[in-house]
């Protein structure tokens, strides 16, 4: 099996262009840890060329604060079962999960230790075809006082994000309010919606979205496709987005699958590639991505490389998350876990090459998101069309990481 082919290609200048946009205020999330049976995994390395990094990056042993050059992951235990095309998950304060059906266009809570579902209801207005659905899910840090819950999915017309207030006391099935869309008229395709939603340090949403198809639309700043999206709670523009009166945060982008924060409060991004590179991107506000003139590690002047590339057949990357120094990644096609150490510095490459985990163990993996510390929760994508579901699936595992 061929490991990840991470690479030393991107220009200086664009090194040094990378930086981070993001202000000041940390969203936490914590969730509640449950206990099982465990699978023990160990990771496979990349293959060469292998990560190149700069003299003067410390290694790990000289700084207490980088992660180690190899990392583990098992899964500790299932939480829940039985779930249908799973795609967006949330936690709540307290540690209970909000998983979104893509297909059913419907929320469950999922009880943090015990793992039981509750329906919240049904999403108006979910036009599911293709890769469209209901998709993302997020809540802000305000939710303990306004309940509101934010949505990413495909109508017939377009995608658009809206929000719902959600009232736990009413009836299962009956505890959604009418969705407030906050912002429409996202291009839609069969292919390519994007769909991932997520408030940042900052307290602001982001979304990423996909070209749809229609592959210019990624470098067409007019149109809200192949895009980084940045706005406020209400869907406004945010003041000091790269222009002023625009959402878009950044561009040239093919299908931005996910988002995560590091702990120097960095924007991470995945998306698919085509035909030969899936990446994983350090957002600079403005950035332009490069799709479809370039399609992983190219150097050309213009474009800002991605920190980390793979074959299609390894990734088809979809959520990423942040936990214990590394960037933790979602494989679809390539069916397991990536581990992507960072230095801590935008100036250098990665620490070390990306390690994967769980390798075609549990089939399509969609969704991760921190549990806190050294846990994460696994969304598996079995039942979505593209997988061979086994009984049981979809699944929500949890992982124990370092």
């Amino acid at each position: 099996m061929r490991g990840a082919v991470f690479g030393s290609v991107q220009s200086p200048a664009v090194r040094r262009g990378v930086v981070a946009a993001l202000a000041t205020a940390s969203l936490v999330l914590s969730a509640a840890c449950s206990t099982g049976g465990e699978e023990s995994t160990s990771g496979t390395g990349a293959a060469s060329p292998t990560a190149s990094r700069s003299s003067g990056s410390p290694s790990p042993s000289e700084s207490a604060d980088l992660p180690p050059a190899k990392g583990t992951a098992k899964v500790v235990s299932t939480l829940t079962e039985e779930l249908k095309s799973p795609w967006g998950l949330t936690a709540l304060p307290g540690g209970d999960l909000l998983v979104a059906s893509r297909d059913e266009g419907t929320i469950h809570r999922i009880d943090g230790e015990s793992g039981k579902q509750t329906l919240l209801g049904s999403v108006p207005g979910v036009s599911p075809a293709g890769e469209g659905g209901l998709l993302g899910l997020a809540v802000p840090s305000t939710f303990g006082a306004d309940q509101l819950v934010y949505a990413y999915f495909t109508t017939a017309s377009d995608n658009r994000i809206v929000r719902m207030q959600y009232d736990e006391k009413r009836p299962a099935g009956q505890q959604l309010g009418a969705p407030d869309t906050i912002l429409r008229g996202i291009p839609k395709g069969n292919i390519h919606n994007g769909g991932r939603i997520a408030f940042g340090p900052d307290r602001m949403l982001y979304a990423g979205t996909g070209e749809t198809g229609d592959t210019g639309l990624a470098q067409d700043k007019e149109s809200l496709a192949g895009k980084i999206l940045r706005m406020t709670p209400d869907g406004e523009p945010v003041h000091g987005n790269p222009e002023a009166d625009s959402v878009v945060y950044s561009f040239g982008h093919r299908n931005v699958q996910g988002l995560a924060w590091d702990a120097q409060k960095r924007l991470w991004a995945a998306e698919f590639g085509q035909n030969t590179w899936d990446e994983l991107n350090l957002i600079e506000p403005g950035g332009n991505y490069g799709w479809p003139e370039v399609e992983g590690q190219e150097g050309k002047d213009g474009f800002i490389d991605p920190v980390a590339q793979w074959k299609t057949s390894e990734a088809s990357p979809s959520g990423i998350a942040y936990a214990e120094g590394s960037i933790w990644m979602a494989g679809l096609r390539g069916e397991r876990l990536w581990r992507i150490p960072l230095s801590g510095d935008a100036d250098k490459e990665p620490l070390a090459d990306p390690q994967s985990f769980l390798d075609e163990k549990h089939g399509r993996l969609r969704t991760v998101v921190s549990a806190g510390g050294d846990r994460l929760w696994l969304v598996t994508s079995n039942t979505d069309g593209r997988g061979e579901p086994k009984p049981g699936d979809d699944r929500i595992l949890l992982v124990e990481v370092g």
